[in-house]
Formats: structure tokens, C-alpha cells, sequence
């Protein structure tokens, strides 16, 4: 294969100039008129032709080559350097031959997809600290194609049949001729009448038009795992539009976002809460609670001089971890309140702490 850069002594991100520039340079040297070798002006003049135009320059950067031939074997195509060059899967190799080549049995993988299956759907869902740390079950209404009751799906009207596509003769595909920088090719695509099914109805249900689907709503229940997190995405097979004349429906995501908690703090699978304590509880120590997500009191202790800022970890306390076992940890933050405002007698006894150097 000709390295059509080292001809003209360019570098592959040569520019347009760069290129002119050189290969007048080289024509000058090399012209046969001026004693030049013929054969390196025309190999000279080949290199230019490809790398001065734009699209034979992008394919010969992508192939290594410039298909000006018609293909099927004509000259110009070297199968051998195709075959050993291109890196893509069985499918891949396929879908390319049968575009450049038109051939009909290497248009495969339309026909492996299902025409008919219906759309995913993508939706975003809010829900609160709480519903992430138990788990719920929430009704949603969405909005989609939804299966038509009255042909049950098929496009049919009741009482009458599917027959052959007349435009593709129940194959699914006709040919169709496109004009590339390649070339002419006759290529595969899917029938426009039967949309790939190879089939239509005899007579189209009259409240779908053929379709098997309408527009409509539908109320589904959705359970959100408890421990879930903020932009996890849950994915509920055939819960998207209905397909296509009973094609498969489609899949919904939804797309989890935790509204922001007024006392409780989340980091990663750990819970994090400020815990407002009395001066005296800080001082002696003793006992206090508080309300967890799930609603459930809790004790805990408080170690006599405990400070404003110390952290009391709860080991087991935090959130669910998702799809597992076990749980994070809950870290209380104490915080003291200072009282602004004393009774007589609360002040007389701080004035007495105050003589006892406290």
C-alpha cells in the first residue's frame, strides 16, 4: 500500500498549503520535460490527486486507500488488504458489505432487530431522605403509546387478517440505488410500507389505523429499593411504549433524585445529623433522643464534658446499602445550646459555677 504522505514528504497533518506547496516543489523536480523520472512524477501527481481533495483525503486516511471502482470485485478493491485491516465484529462486516455491495443476505441486522418494538422511556423521579432509607412503592402516571383494545395489538381490524406486504413480497426489505463518493451502489433498506414486517393488515383497525397502538396513559407501580442514591437509574423492562402490531415494548429508566433533608446530611452510604444538647447534658453527661428516618425514636448517651462539635458515631445506623446487606454509619454532631435568656435563679447558680472556676 502506497504511503501517499511519504511520496510527497508531508506529514499526515499536513495542511492543504503544505501539500500544494510540496507537490509543486516535486513536480518541478520530477517533471519528465525537465528530465525528470516519469514514473515518480506520476506517482507524485497520484499522491497529490488523493490528498488535495477533501473527501478522497478523509477516506484514504480512514481506509488506507481510495475506492474509485465500482465494487463486486472490480479493480481498485483489494480484498486482501480489507480483510486484513478492518477490525469490527461478524454484524459490523455485514451491514458494511451489503451497503457497498448490495448484497441482500449481508443486510442482516435490520432484520435481527424487532422493527416493532416500541420506544424506551426516560423519566425523573423525586423523592425524599426517608423513602431512600426504607424503600416504597409509588404510583406514577405516564404518558405513551399504550396497546390498542380494540384490534388487541395487531393493526387488524376485529374479524380480518394480516397479509403479505405487496411492495417487499413479505421479505421486510427493497433495494434502493445510492450514488457515493464510492460509487453507484445498490443497497438494502427497510420497506417503507411495512416498516421491516414483511406484512400489513388486511384491513387497518379503524381506531389505531394499522398501528397496534394508540396514545394514551397508564398508572404503573413503581418500588423504590431502600438505600437507593441520588442519580441511580432504575430500569423496569416493558414499562416503555407498547411496540408496534404487538412488537415488544419498550423499557422505562427512571432517574432517582433525594430532595435535600433538612437535619440529616448523606455522604455516600454514612448519615450525618446535628444533635442539640443542654449545657447542663454536656457538662454531666446522661441520656437524650431523637427521631430517625424511619420515624423511630432513638436513645443515645452523652459522656459527661462532652463539647460543642463532637462526633458519636452509631455503628450500623446509616443507609441500606443498595442491593446488599448491612448498613453505613450514623455520626451525631453535638451541638450546645448556650441559653440567652436566665432566670433569676439560673443565673445565681452560674455565678456560683463562676466562683468554682467553672
Amino acid at each position: 500500500m502506497k504511503d501517499y504522505y511519504k511520496i510527497l514528504g508531508v506529514s499526515p497533518n499536513a495542511s492543504p498549503e503544505e501539500i500544494r506547496e510540496a507537490y509543486y516543489r516535486l513536480a518541478h523536480k520530477y517533471h519528465p520535460d525537465k528530465g525528470g523520472d516519469p514514473e515518480k512524477f506520476k506517482e507524485i501527481n497520484e499522491a497529490y490527486q488523493v490528498l488535495s481533495d477533501k473527501e478522497k483525503r478523509a477516506q484514504y486516511d480512514k481506509y488506507g486507500r481510495v475506492f474509485e471502482e465500482a465494487p463486486k470485485g472490480a479493480p481498485g478493491f483489494d480484498f486482501e488488504w480489507f480483510w486484513g485491516t478492518q477490525d469490527f465484529d461478524f454484524e459490523d462486516l455485514e451491514d458494511l458489505l451489503g451497503e457497498f455491495f448490495g448484497f441482500g443476505p449481508f443486510s442482516s441486522r435490520q432484520r435481527k432487530k424487532d422493527l416493532r418494538r416500541g420506544n424506551d422511556i426516560q423519566i425523573a423521579l423525586e423523592i425524599d431522605l426517608e423513602t431512600a432509607y426504607s424503600g416504597d412503592k409509588t404510583e406514577i402516571e405516564l404518558e405513551k403509546f399504550i396497546k390498542c383494545q380494540r384490534c388487541g395489538g395487531s393493526g387488524a381490524e376485529p374479524g380480518t387478517k394480516l397479509k403479505e406486504c405487496p411492495i417487499c413480497r413479505g421479505t421486510g426489505q427493497v433495494q434502493e440505488i445510492k450514488r457515493t463518493f464510492f460509487g453507484t451502489f445498490t443497497r438494502w433498506t427497510v420497506c417503507p410500507q411495512c416498516r421491516g414486517e414483511g406484512y400489513v393488515p388486511e384491513v387497518p383497525c379503524n381506531v389505531c389505523r394499522g398501528e397496534g397502538r394508540i396514545k394514551g396513559k397508564e398508572k404503573i407501580l413503581v418500588e423504590i429499593p431502600a438505600g437507593i442514591d441520588n442519580n441511580q437509574v432504575l430500569e423496569f423492562p416493558e414499562k416503555g411504549d407498547a411496540g408496534r402490531r404487538g412488537g415488544k415494548p419498550g423499557n422505562l429508566y427512571i432517574k432517582i433524585f433525594i430532595k435535600p433533608h433538612p437535619s440529616f446530611k448523606r455522604k455516600g452510604d454514612d448519615l450525618y445529623l446535628n444533635l442539640p444538647i443542654n449545657f447542663s447534658l454536656a457538662v454531666l453527661g446522661g441520656e437524650t433522643e431523637f427521631y430517625h428516618l424511619d420515624g423511630k425514636k432513638i436513645k443515645v448517651k452523652i459522656p459527661p464534658g462532652s463539647e460543642s462539635g463532637k462526633l458519636i458515631k452509631l455503628s450500623g445506623m446509616g443507609m441500606p446499602h443498595f442491593g446488599g446487606r448491612g448498613k453505613g454509619d450514623l455520626y451525631l454532631q453535638l451541638k450546645v445550646k448556650i441559653p440567652r435568656k436566665l432566670t433569676k435563679r439560673q443565673r445565681e447558680l452560674i455565678e456560683k459555677l463562676k466562683e468554682e472556676g467553672i
